[in-house]
């Protein structure tokens, strides 16, 4: 009797053995082959991928964008959407796994608070269920019914894994490009201070841009640096070119700003520690520190619950210019845009005028963002003196009537002259611009 007992512990021990072997290796395969609650369908094998940005929600006015789980809301499934806000209807998330098991449930409709009084609105569409952070692909759909699928287009999910490694340190994101877009030289000048400030990784949403912008983006595409985001809004609304609804009308404001900032966010989720939220005519720039790598460690360091730090906005206006004329090269000349280096006058701070601040952000403590300061978020907001940090802004000044004489100057740019000079004429050349 004590050798059959014996034998018997030795064979639940190699089998429990077993078992954690094969959980380990094969586990997520096993628990999802368990699922009481999943619905298996045969048409699931048969299901459409999307490979648009922007894919309408059929029978309805609205559009998803890209799918995400959301770990920090019990692994819920959150897709960025646009949402017409008043055409609102009830709507189901369909989301599968691995082309097998699907499952319906009521989608929860998250129009953002700022949507400027556009008829459409940044939304998140989230979908609950006890087997969503295993889900691959989900689609928003206006009937319950799984046996629709097949006419369905499918949004892939992202971000099933936390991570807290990251492949990069610093991403810009960069919301929008309309309007054919051909400010070369003050993109690659951008371009070329971020990479010297320590990005390595910027996105971009490109509409529309100019054939040498094209030719510029291409090259850094190579380069590795640039991830070109297609967004073709105007193919599927009447996007505005402003912010204000009454004096700019269309449908959705600034060619969906908002949409692909928060997309952005999610997107880089588990891919970078820090992500920079500002428009292509913007440097968030370092003052106190070398680069951006320092400015954060002490930043950080010093306030250990902020995810959100804001950046104060201040304007170079473009109409005036370096008297030496020292960085009018003539090697630019033929360049289409802007030479910062010559914009180097900075109008003063309004104490009586808002100043419109860019963010610094941890994603991970972002939930929701609007374009100056964030939605929903978690941990505390820190607002950057203007001795360490702030936006160079070269473009129209807002303070038309100053003379050069009643602005502040300040040369901060000229700190990357030796390098910059060199990394932009390369590039130009590598572009066949130059």
């Amino acid at each position: 009797m004590e050798k059959a007992n014996i034998k018997l512990f030795v064979f639940l021990l190699l089998f429990v053995i077993l078992s954690f072997i094969i959980i380990q290796k094969f586990g997520r395969y096993v628990f999802i082959s368990s699922f009481p609650a999943m619905q298996s369908n045969s048409e699931a094998s048969k299901v459409h991928f999307t490979k648009n940005s922007i894919t309408p929600i059929k029978h309805s006015g609205h559009f998803m964008v890209s799918a995400f789980i959301d770990h920090r809301i019990n692994k819920a499934i959150r897709v960025i959407s646009i949402i017409r806000r008043d055409s609102l209807q009830p709507l189901y998330c369909i989301y599968c796994i691995d082309d097998h098991d699907c499952q319906t449930s009521e989608a929860e409709v998250q129009i953002h608070s700022d949507h400027f009084r556009f008829p459409y609105g940044a939304s998140d569409v989230l979908c609950h269920g006890a087997y969503t952070q295993y889900a691959t692909h989900v689609v928003i759909s206006t009937s319950a019914n799984i046996s629709d699928i097949h006419s369905e287009e499918f949004l892939p999910i992202k971000n099933e894994v936390t991570r807290e490694s990251f492949n990069f340190s610093f991403t810009v994101c960069i919301s929008n490009l309309f309007g054919d877009y051909n400010n070369v030289l003050q993109f690659v000048q951008t371009m070329e201070i971020y990479k010297l400030l320590g990005v390595q990784h910027v996105v971009i949403y490109n509409t529309s841009c100019g054939p040498d912008l094209e030719k510029l983006l291409q090259h850094y595409k190579r380069e590795g640096i640039l991830e070109i985001v297609p967004w073709p809004i105007d193919t599927f609304l009447n996007p505005s070119k402003g912010w204000n609804f009454i004096k700019h009308g269309g449908d959705l404001h600034y060619y969906g700003q908002l949409v692909t900032l928060n997309e952005c966010i999610y997107r880089n989720m588990y891919q970078s520690k820090y992500v920079l939220l500002n428009d292509i005519d913007e440097i968030i720039m370092p003052y106190k520190y070398a680069n951006l790598q320092l400015l954060m460690e002490d930043l950080q360091q010093e306030h250990t619950n902020v995810g959100v730090f804001a950046i104060e906005n201040h304007i170079f206006p473009k109409t005036q210019f370096e008297e030496s004329h020292r960085f009018s090269r003539s090697e630019w000349r033929n360049i289409s845009g802007i030479n910062i280096m010559e914009h180097i006058y900075r109008e003063p701070d309004r104490k009586d005028v808002f100043n419109p601040r860019k963010m610094i952000i941890n994603p991970r403590s972002v939930v929701q963002t609007s374009i100056h300061s964030t939605l929903q978020h978690h941990g505390d907001v820190y607002y950057v003196p203007f001795n360490v940090c702030r936006i160079v802004h070269v473009r129209t000044p807002l303070q038309g009537s100053l003379t050069k004489q009643q602005l502040h100057v300040d040369t901060r740019v000229w700190d990357f002259e030796a390098e910059l000079i060199s990394n932009v004429d390369k590039t130009l050349q590598d572009s066949d611009l130059m």
